[in-house]
């Protein structure tokens, strides 16, 4: 269960969402019961009646930042960086941030970038992982992301800044209770859930709580290693108020089941939790990696997407679910034409 080889499975490329469904909650939404082995299909919007009153929903409610931006080189060649760094109360002047960056040839240090509007990039620093440290200068540079950034779409969803359909993104790559900026990938079961199908859930006596887990750029890491348990997630901060901890063990201790929106969620909870599985408020930094073997303390239910082939969130429902159920599970997806991956449909696993 720790060979990699393990994790690969087979799919159409036709299979991979390029654009989210039209509305949010007309995503389907697969049904997997862990304790029956049963598996069945739903649309997002049954969700309410797919859960018991008392059951507590524990979403993410970080903010993607549209920290991807394109530019040039004074040589003329084209450049694609993703800002890393968002660091609060900076002000307005000139900024340094570490970024991720793309280019036909990398660029080394001292090499000067545009990126339009005045603002202008150099190259201070390289480090081992790849990243970059860029000096950059114009105008406020927070400003200028908010303004002309695009999301960072992961690289499955090939579109250019060019293409029309990008100017959704904004907006569809943000879940609709985002409040805490800080991420670099969106935390995708939330993106199926709107606001009227929240207070469905309500009417239907099923809670919610709300967590932050700043995603980083180690969710687009490729898993290098034969053995599982060699990968490295990155470190990722994360922060829980007491109101949701509160909530969190109110329901472990009347015996509702504790249901994740999400592999960040499970994450987060799984690393703020006691051996008993009470979970402690406060703010910190997880590298947590689950995969099979993993003891779950707090989460008894989850909500994902269907993630990638040999990637570090499959390992973390092959632990919850069980490696053989999932490989089931994933092969009936595709034979009934699920859509795949950030903006594709949903799987609720119980």
């Amino acid at each position: 269960m720790f060979d990699l080889e393990q994790y690969r499975y087979d799919l159409p490329e036709e299979l991979i969402a390029q654009v989210p469904a039209a509305e949010r909650t007309e995503s389907r939404l697969f049904l997997l019961d862990r304790g029956m082995g049963l598996f069945s299909d739903h649309l997002f919007s049954n969700l309410p009646s797919l859960l018991a009153p008392g059951t507590l929903l524990v979403v993410n409610d970080t903010r993607v930042i549209p920290a991807r931006l394109f530019g040039t080189k004074e040589s003329g060649g084209r450049v694609e960086i993703l800002v890393l760094e968002h660091p609060e109360g900076e002000g307005p002047g000139p900024s340094v941030r570490r970024c991720l960056v793309k280019a036909s040839k990398r660029p080394g240090i001292g090499t000067r970038m545009h990126f339009g509007d005045g603002v202008s990039g150099t190259v201070r620093e390289i480090f081992d992982d790849g990243s970059s440290l860029i000096f950059f200068s114009g105008r406020d540079f927070d400003e200028f992301i908010r303004e002309r950034g695009f999301m960072p779409l992961p690289p499955y969803i090939r579109r250019s800044q060019d293409d029309p359909r990008s100017s959704m993104d904004r907006e569809r790559y943000q879940t609709v209770y985002s409040a805490r900026k800080g991420a670099v990938a969106a935390p995708t079961a939330g993106l199926h859930f709107t606001m009227e199908l929240m207070q469905r859930l309500r009417d239907r006596g099923v809670g919610a709580a709300a967590v932050t887990l700043h995603v980083g750029h180690g969710t687009f890491k490729p898993v290098r290693t034969r053995d599982i348990r060699g990968h490295s997630v990155g470190r990722e901060r994360y922060r829980i108020d007491s109101a949701a901890a509160d909530a969190v063990n109110r329901a472990r201790e009347g015996g509702y089941r504790v249901v994740a929106v999400g592999t960040t969620v499970v994450r987060t909870l799984e690393s703020a939790a006691d051996p008993s599985g009470r979970v402690n408020a406060g703010e910190g930094e997880t590298d947590l990696m689950i995969f099979p073997g993993h003891k779950f303390r707090v989460v008894n239910g989850m909500i994902t997407n269907f993630h990638l082939p040999a990637s570090s969130l499959l390992f973390l429902v092959a632990a919850f679910a069980g490696l053989d159920t999932i490989k089931k599970a994933y092969e009936r997806a595709v034979q009934e034409r699920y859509r795949f991956f950030s903006y594709g449909d949903a799987m609720l696993i119980l």
